[in-house]
């Protein structure tokens, strides 16, 4: 299935969040009487994308039945590094990792599984910045129902596309007194704030390359 097709279910993010992003650039704004607090660096968000998380091989590969089921492998310990601290440098570059742990029915002799995972750049929620497909190989030992492996994915993005205009960012930062006008007013509700906010937003999401029906399998199990 193509990613753009995968889109309305890619952009719901699992809870494997960034690590390791410098903050020079991190913005905090807490948001007027409800207390909403935003925070947000120049760095991609990175997360692996709803229902791609996991890929099931059956045996035979057209039966759906418990029984049948060969391989199950997951994707799990996402983390990433991203420095947005170098002002002087055009891009904004973000390299992440992540393990997959596999499991199989058979025990029985060595064996080799290789499995295609994807990178995709996200921008603005919906837009489609670039994309690649690798693939991963995990190896089980005779006798052995688990293995697993090591992957990577990788994004370049504009700073100056993921960087927020400076009067949005002024409104997001600035401390208001009781005694103001705005001081109840939530910038966040601002839909031009909310929009600069989107157009600035990039994600690297990972995930395997599903197809139609693995993909319904994840959705729907």
């Amino acid at each position: 299935m193509s990613i753009a097709k995968r889109l309305p279910l890619a952009l719901v993010l699992l809870p494997l969040l960034a690590t390791g992003c410098a903050h020079d650039n991190e913005i905090t704004a807490i948001g007027g009487s409800i207390g909403q607090e935003v925070k947000r660096t120049s760095c991609p968000a990175v997360g692996v994308a709803a229902y791609t998380g996991t890929i099931t091989l059956f045996d035979p590969p057209a039966s759906r039945d418990s029984n049948a089921i060969d391989v199950v492998a997951t994707m799990t310990d996402l983390k990433s590094q991203c420095d947005d601290s170098n002002a002087d440098s055009p891009t904004l570059a973000t390299n992440a990792t992540f393990r997959v742990v596999a499991r199989r029915r058979d025990s029985h002799g060595a064996r080799d599984v290789v499995l295609p995972y994807y990178a995709v750049v996200m921008h603005g929620g919906d837009k489609i910045a670039s994309k690649s497909i690798s693939r991963i190989s995990i190896h089980f030992d005779d006798g052995k129902l688990l293995g697993e492996a090591n992957g990577q994915a990788s994004a370049t993005v504009s700073r100056a596309d993921a960087t927020l205009p400076e009067n949005i960012r002024n409104r997001l930062i600035r401390k208001r007194n009781a005694e103001d006008a705005d001081a109840s007013i939530d910038p966040m509700t601002d839909p031009g704030v909310r929009a600069a906010l989107n157009k600035a937003s990039f994600e690297l999401l990972v995930g395997f390359q599903l197809t139609n029906e693995q993909l319904a399998y994840n959705a729907t199990r």
